[in-house]
């Protein structure tokens, strides 16, 4: 699914949070929204999926205005991965499945392809393994990446990541990667908000965003040596390395 985003706004009350943002991506592409606290990343992402209506602009989903769209038809295809992850009292299967209509088999492909299927077979009861609202037995990395077999679930042609990589350990860091490939060769075109360097070199094009304006924009390897430079201007006694 392409994505086209035209010039987007956002206020809450007198405040703006988005100021004319703009950026498009094609089908199977992987763009990257990094900035710092407050930068607007989050917001924008809600934004684009139609959770908070725009003051001004449009978000265009293979050219049709997001608000045109029917959203029962439009939500099976769109997964989401929220920064505030809320997992349900239900099983692992039912949390995966969204609880709708469960399909093992469906489960399961989601569940590989995020990189936890190996792990939720370690649990007793496996998929059957019941959790609560908090998650239970689960670890903050094990929902996090729960969560991601969530918004994987029913082969999603968008899907939106919202720090996904902020619970993970290096196991978990690397079942991402993996999966970010296999969601790019699937044709799924991922858009990944983060504040951590270390998943940028997955990524096809970066969206610098800085008091909800555009700071820098375009191919990563064009972007990514502007930011290093940046960073050392700034921090020029402990610079952070960035991934190549």
């Amino acid at each position: 699914m392409s994505i086209e985003v035209q010039a987007v706004s956002k206020s809450y009350g007198t405040q703006l949070a988005l100021k004319e943002i703009s950026f498009s991506a094609k089908k199977g592409e992987i763009i990257g929204f990094l900035g710092p606290n407050g930068a607007g990343k989050s917001t924008l992402a809600r934004a684009m999926l139609g959770i908070w209506p725009c003051l001004s602009g449009k978000v265009r989903l293979d050219g049709a205005d997001i608000f045109s769209w029917n959203r029962a038809r439009l939500g099976p295809h769109i997964g989401y991965l929220p920064q505030d992850i809320e997992l349900f009292d239900g099983s692992i299967s039912q949390n995966i499945s969204r609880f709708g209509d469960l399909d093992s088999d469906a489960v399961v492909r989601a569940a590989q392809m995020s990189g936890v299927h190996e792990m939720i077979l370690q649990f007793p009861d496996g998929y059957d393994t019941v959790i609560g609202a908090t998650g239970g037995v689960l670890s903050g990395g094990q929902r996090q990446r729960i969560a991601l077999a969530r918004a994987l679930y029913g082969d999603p042609v968008l899907v939106v990541l919202d720090e996904p990589n902020s619970n993970l350990d290096q196991q978990g860091e690397l079942a991402l990667a993996k999966a970010l490939e296999q969601m790019s060769a699937k044709g799924i075109t991922v858009i990944i908000v983060t504040h951590r360097p270390s998943i940028l070199a997955q990524v096809d094009k970066l969206l610098v965003t800085k008091d909800g304006r555009t700071e820098m924009y375009g191919p990563r390897e064009e972007v990514l040596p502007q930011l290093m430079a940046s960073h050392s201007a700034n921090q020029p006694k402990n610079p952070v390395p960035l991934p190549r």
